[in-house]
C-alpha cells in the first residue's frame, strides 16, 4: 500500500521522476494538445502519490506544457503555431552561444559523449521511424545543454526546445526530409569536439534558421 507522506528526499525524487515522464509525454504529443491531465490515472500509472504528480504539474505549468483552470482541472496546452516566430528569434541568439560554450567547455568525458552521439547520427538509415529520429534530435540538444556552464542559458534552451519540438510532432507528418535534418547535427557535433568555436556559433545559427524554414513550408 503507497504511504501518502514520503519523506521529502524521496518525494523530491518522484517529483522529479512525474516531472520528466510527463514532460516527454506532452513534448512528443504523446499527450495531446487541449487533453485533460487526470492527477488519479497518473498516479496510479506512475505508482507514485499525489503530491508528486502535483508538484511536477506547478513545474509543468512553468514551463507552459500545461494550464490549470479553477474548477476544471489541469490540460496540456494548446500548440499555438504562432510561437515559431518568437521561440526561433529566441533560439537563433542563444543556440550559438550554448555551442560555442559547449566546444570551450569539453573534456575527455564529454568528448566522448559527442563523439559516441556523431556515432548514432551516422548509423542512423532511412528505414528509420519518425519517432526515433525525434529522440535522437532531443538527445543532441539535451547533449549540448549539458555542456553548458550556466544553468539560466541552458534552462532557457530547454524550455525552447520543448515547445519547438511540440510544433514540430504537430507537423512531422508533412516534413519531407526529417533524416536530413538530423544528421545535421553531425558538422555541428564535429566542430564541437574539435573546440572550434567560431564555427561551431555559425552551424548553431544555420540549423536554426533551417528548422525555422522547414517548418514554415511544412506549415503552408
Amino acid at each position: 500500500m503507497r504511504t501518502s507522506a514520503a519523506p521529502k528526499s524521496n518525494r523530491g525524487s518522484l517529483s522529479d521522476h512525474a516531472y520528466e515522464t510527463l514532460r516527454h509525454r506532452l513534448i512528443m504529443l504523446d499527450i495531446a494538445p487541449g487533453d485533460a491531465i487526470n492527477e488519479a490515472v497518473l498516479s496510479t500509472e506512475l505508482d507514485v502519490g499525489r503530491t508528486p504528480i502535483r508538484e511536477a504539474l506547478k513545474r509543468l505549468e512553468s514551463d507552459h506544457l500545461v494550464v490549470s483552470f479553477p474548477r476544471r482541472g489541469t490540460f496540456s496546452t494548446n500548440v499555438d503555431l504562432t510561437d515559431l516566430s518568437t521561440i526561433s528569434e529566441m533560439r537563433e541568439v542563444l543556440e550559438p552561444i550554448a555551442a560555442s560554450k559547449a566546444a570551450a567547455n569539453l573534456d575527455a568525458t564529454r568528448r566522448e559523449e559527442f563523439t559516441a552521439m556523431i556515432s548514432k547520427l551516422r548509423e542512423l538509415g532511412t528505414d528509420v521511424d519518425q519517432r526515433t529520429l525525434m529522440e535522437r534530435d532531443l538527445s543532441v540538444h539535451r547533449l549540448i545543454y549539458g555542456s553548458v556552464d550556466n544553468p539560466h542559458l541552458t534552462e532557457t534552451l530547454v524550455r525552447l526546445d520543448d515547445l519547438a519540438t511540440r510544433i514540430w510532432c504537430l507537423v512531422i507528418p508533412r516534413m519531407p526530409d526529417l533524416i536530413g535534418h538530423i544528421r545535421e547535427h553531425i558538422n555541428l557535433l564535429e566542430a564541437i569536439v574539435e573546440g572550434d568555436e567560431e564555427a561551431v556559433a555559425q552551424l548553431a545559427a544555420d540549423h536554426v534558421r533551417d528548422f525555422d524554414k522547414t517548418l514554415r513550408a511544412a506549415l503552408r
